[in-house]
């Protein structure tokens, strides 16, 4: 079954338990291998949002220890999408085309190549969260920064670094708006 087609019906289940709150989100997650969650979050009609990490069967995940690696999963492969490249990339592909046809710099070919492989590794939603699809992109972003600067750090690195707060706080946010009791 397609992504797409799996996080449209676990979304069909979910908001069956509880017509009270709309499904905001579902994303899928493996934090272990071949272990896949769906992280839902709801809102309902007075604003509040909920959270749930259900199974593939739909049922609720009732471990703490389970729902904090999903969310700390989801969270870190939702940032390393958008800390990968701070603009278009796109428009740098295009920018790095011009400069190869007008100037022909060394390593040019190589930077072409990273931001190729870069759009591919973030690719079009929704993908599936993962330890390898953060280690993909993070391999895919250094590349490319490399490519464009061999001197200069990592901003990206940089970015991932500091998102553990962002991390810590969703998963703050998620425990104590968790729609079922976790162990």
């Amino acid at each position: 079954m397609a992504l797409d087609a799996d996080l449209e019906g676990i979304a069909v289940r979910v908001a069956e338990r509880d017509p009270a709150r709309a499904v905001a989100a579902v994303l899928a997650v493996e934090a272990a291998s071949g272990v896949r969650l769906y992280l839902c979050a709801f809102e309902s009609a007075d604003g509040l949002r909920g959270w749930l990490a259900v199974g593939t069967d739909g049922e609720p995940v009732t471990s703490r220890r389970d729902v904090r690696d999903v969310v700390t999963v989801a969270a870190f492969c939702e940032l390393a999408e958008e800390y990968a490249f701070p603009g278009d990339l796109d428009e740098l592909r295009a920018q790095l085309v011009a400069l190869r046809l007008t100037e022909n710099p060394g390593g040019i070919d190589e930077a072409e190549d990273a931001a190729l492989r870069l759009q591919h590794v973030l690719a079009a939603p929704p993908q599936l969260a993962s330890p390898a699809r953060l280690d993909a992109i993070g391999a895919a972003a250094r590349r490319l920064e490399l490519a464009l600067d061999p001197t200069a750090g990592s901003p990206f690195g940089n970015a991932m670094q500091a998102a553990q707060g962002v991390a810590d706080e969703l998963w703050a946010e998620v425990e104590s708006t968790y729609l079922t009791d976790l162990q």
